[in-house]
C-alpha cells in the first residue's frame, strides 16, 4: 500500500480501485465452486483416481487464494474503521499469516499443475503400466509431500524473510516451474505426434490415445488460464521490488486491485474447465443437484 501511495506522486496514472463488493463476490464464488469439486470427487467413487486427487489439490490451492484475498480485504476494512492498527504486533502476525496463505496458494497451484502434467505424461506414454506406476497410494504420498513442502516454505519465508516473502517465490520458483512444465508439454506433444502415426491402424488404441490427449489439452488450458491470471500479479511484485521509483512501473502498479481480482478469477474459471471437459464430473454434478431438489 505504501508503494501504491508513492506511485501516485510520480505518475499521472489514476489508481484503479475494485469495489469491495466485487472482491467478496468473486472470492465467494471461487470458494463455493472449488468446494463443489471437492464434494463431487468425495461422493463419486468412480472419481477416486490419482488424476482427480491432483485436481482436488489444485482446487484447494484456488480456495486458499480466494480465502486470502477475502481475509485481506476484511483486514483493510477493519483498519479503515479503526478496529485494527497497521503496525501493531497482532496485525504484524496476522499479515504474516496471510502472506503465508498467499504463498501457499501459489506454490500449491504450481506443484498441483506439475503433478497433473506428470500424471498425463505417464497416462499417454506408459498407458499399459500406468496403474502400476501411479497408484492411489503413491498419489496420496506425492500430495502429502507437496503440501508439507509448500507449507514449510511459505511459513519460513513469512517468518524469516519478511521483505522477500513475495519476491523469492515469484522470481525463482514461478518461472522455473513454468519453464519445466512447458518443456514437459513440448516433449509430450512431440512424442504424441510420432506415437499417433504408429497406432493409427489400431482402432482401440487410437480411441485410448485420443482420450489421453484430451486430458493433455485440458491441462494445457489449465496452464494458460493460470499464467493469464497470475502473471500480471507476479509482474506487479517484481516491479514493486526492483523499480518502484520508475513512472512506467508505477503506472502499471496502479492496477494492483485488478491483478488481485484476476487471481480470484482463476479460482472461478478452473472449476468451469473441470465441469466442461469431464463427462464424469458433469454427471456427478447433475446427480448432486437433482438429489438436493
Amino acid at each position: 500500500e505504501n508503494i501504491s501511495d508513492f506511485s501516485l506522486n510520480i505518475t499521472d496514472c489514476t489508481q484503479v480501485v475494485v469495489p469491495e463488493e466485487v472482491f467478496f463476490t468473486v472470492a465467494a464464488a471461487g470458494i463455493l465452486e472449488n468446494l463443489l469439486i471437492l464434494i463431487a470427487v468425495v461422493r463419486n467413487k468412480n472419481l477416486h483416481l490419482p488424476m482427480y486427487f491432483f485436481i482436488c489439490s489444485l482446487a484447494i490451492s484456488d480456495m486458499l487464494g480466494s480465502l486470502y484475498k477475502t481475509l485481506e480485504n476484511i483486514f483493510i476494512i477493519l483498519c479503515k474503521m479503526g478496529y485494527l492498527t497497521r503496525h501493531g504486533d497482532f496485525e504484524k502476525k496476522l499479515d504474516d499469516a496471510m502472506d503465508s496463505m498467499f504463498i501457499l496458494s501459489l506454490l500449491g497451484s504450481i506443484f498441483s499443475l506439475l503433478a497433473i502434467a506428470a500424471d498425463r505424461y505417464i497416462t499417454i506414454f506408459y498407458a499399459l503400466r500406468y496403474h502400476n506406476i501411479m497408484t492411489l497410494r503413491r498419489a496420496l504420498v506425492i500430495l502429502a509431500i507437496v503440501w508439507t513442502f509448500c507449507a514449510g516454505i511459505s511459513i519460513a519465508i513469512a517468518l524469516f524473510s519478511y521483505e522477500a516473502a513475495t519476491v523469492i517465490p515469484f522470481t525463482i520458483l514461478f518461472p522455473l516451474m513454468m519453464f519445466f512444465i512447458l518443456c514437459l508439454y513440448v516433449h509430450m506433444f512431440l512424442l504424441a505426434r510420432s506415437h499417433a502415426k504408429k497406432i493409427a491402424s489400431l482402432p482401440t488404441s487410437s480411441v485410448h490415445h485420443r482420450t489421453n490427449m484430451k486430458g493433455a489439452v485440458t491441462l494445457t488450458i489449465f496452464l494458460g488460464v493460470f499464467l493469464c491470471c497470475w502473471a500480471p500479479f507476479v509482474l506487479h511484485i517484481l516491479l514493486a521490488r526492483f523499480c518502484p521509483h520508475n513512472p512506467y512501473c508505477a503506472c502499471y502498479m496502479s492496477i494492483f486491485h485488478v491483478n488481485g481480482t484476476l487471481i480470484m478469477c482463476n479460482a472461478i474459471i478452473n472449476p468451469m474447465i473441470f465441469a466442461f471437459r469431464s463427462p464424469e464430473l458433469r454427471s456427478t454434478f447433475k446427480k448432486m443437484f437433482y438429489c438436493s431438489r
